[in-house]
C-alpha cells in the first residue's frame, strides 16, 4: 500500500528533524488555558509569548540580578508602544543581541543599572528550545494557525510554513505569500521574528522579517523522504553582535544543520503531534 503524500508527511518530517536536533516538541492545542500542560495565559490566543519560559529563563541567564531587575526585563520585552512592526522587531532584536537595559536599588539604596541576558549565544545549551505545531494566533479579527513556530527561551523567534510538494499548486512560494499574510494579518506573532522559513520537503528558503521573495537564501535541507541536499550554515560565532543576521543565524542553523548551537541543545523525546488540516 502506497502512502499518500500530503502536507501533513511534510511537518511530521520536519518535526522529527527538530526533535532530532533538541528541540522539545509539542502540539499547540496542548498549550491552551484549561489544558493540563497549559503555558498560555489568553484563552483567546492573543498571546505569542510563553511566559513562564521567559521568566525561568531570565532567571538562569542573570542570577547575579535581582527580581526586580529581572522583573523591568520582563516588562520590556514584552510591552511595546512602536505602531511599526519592523521598528518593534528592531528594538528587541537589540535586546536579544545585547541584553536589556535594566535598574534596580542596590541595599544601601543608590541605583543600578545593568544588561539582562535573553540569549546565551555562548552556551546554547543554556536556552529553552521549542518547536510548537498548529500554534493559534488571534489578533483583531482574524485568527491564523502557522505549521511551525519555534520558541528560543519562550520567545518565537521563527515561523515555518510548510507546503505538500506532489501538490502544484502549492509551492514555496505560495508558503512564502502565506507568511506575508500572516504578517499582516497577525504582527504579534513576528515582534520577536529572527527567521522565516518556507519548504515543501524538498526546497527550502529562509528569510529575515520584510525580506522580498528574492533576498532568501536557499539552506540545505534533508527530504520528506529522507535525501539529505547541501547544507551551509554560518558559525553562532561568526556573525557580529551588530549585524542584522546574528540573532537568526542560531535559529537558522537549528532548522537547516547539525551547527554547534543547535546540536548542544539538549535532546528531549518529542511528545506525539498531530496536525490540523485548517488555516
Amino acid at each position: 500500500m502506497t502512502t499518500r503524500f500530503t502536507e501533513s508527511v511534510v511537518e511530521e518530517a520536519a518535526l522529527g528533524w527538530l526533535d532530532g536536533l533538541g528541540y522539545a516538541v509539542l502540539h499547540g492545542p496542548e498549550l491552551a488555558v484549561g489544558m493540563p500542560g497549559a503555558e498560555r495565559t489568553d484563552p483567546g490566543y492573543g498571546d505569542v509569548i510563553l511566559g513562564q519560559r521567559l521568566r525561568q529563563a531570565l532567571v538562569r541567564l542573570n542570577p547575579e540580578l535581582p527580581a526586580e531587575a529581572l522583573e523591568d526585563a520582563f516588562r520590556r520585552l514584552t510591552r511595546s508602544d512602536v505602531p511599526s512592526l519592523i521598528e518593534r522587531n528592531r528594538a528587541v532584536h537589540r535586546m536579544l543581541v545585547d541584553g536589556v537595559t535594566v535598574e534596580y536599588r542596590r541595599p544601601d539604596g543608590s541605583i543600578a543599572g545593568a544588561q539582562a541576558r535573553v540569549i546565551d549565544f555562548d552556551a546554547p545549551e543554556n536556552n529553552d528550545w521549542l518547536a510548537v505545531n498548529q500554534f493559534t494566533v488571534a489578533e483583531g479579527q482574524h485568527t491564523r494557525r502557522p505549521d511551525v513556530v519555534l520558541f528560543v527561551n519562550g520567545l518565537p523567534l521563527a515561523v515555518i510554513e510548510l507546503k505538500n510538494p506532489a501538490d502544484e499548486n502549492a509551492t514555496i512560494w505560495s508558503a512564502f505569500q502565506q507568511l506575508e499574510t500572516y504578517q499582516a494579518q497577525v504582527p504579534a506573532l513576528f515582534t520577536y521574528n529572527a527567521g522565516l522559513v518556507v519548504s515543501d520537503g524538498v526546497q527550502a528558503r529562509i528569510g529575515a522579517l520584510g525580506a522580498g521573495r528574492a533576498s532568501g537564501s536557499s539552506p540545505g535541507v534533508r527530504s520528506a523522504a529522507g535525501r539529505t541536499r547541501r547544507r551551509t550554515c554560518p558559525s553562532s560565532r561568526s556573525s557580529s553582535k551588530g549585524s542584522s543576521s546574528s540573532v537568526a543565524s542560531s535559529t537558522s542553523c537549528a532548522t537547516s544543520s547539525s551547527s554547534k548551537t543547535s546540536a548542544a541543545a539538549p535532546s528531549r523525546r518529542r511528545s506525539r503531534a498531530t496536525t490540523s488540516s485548517t488555516r
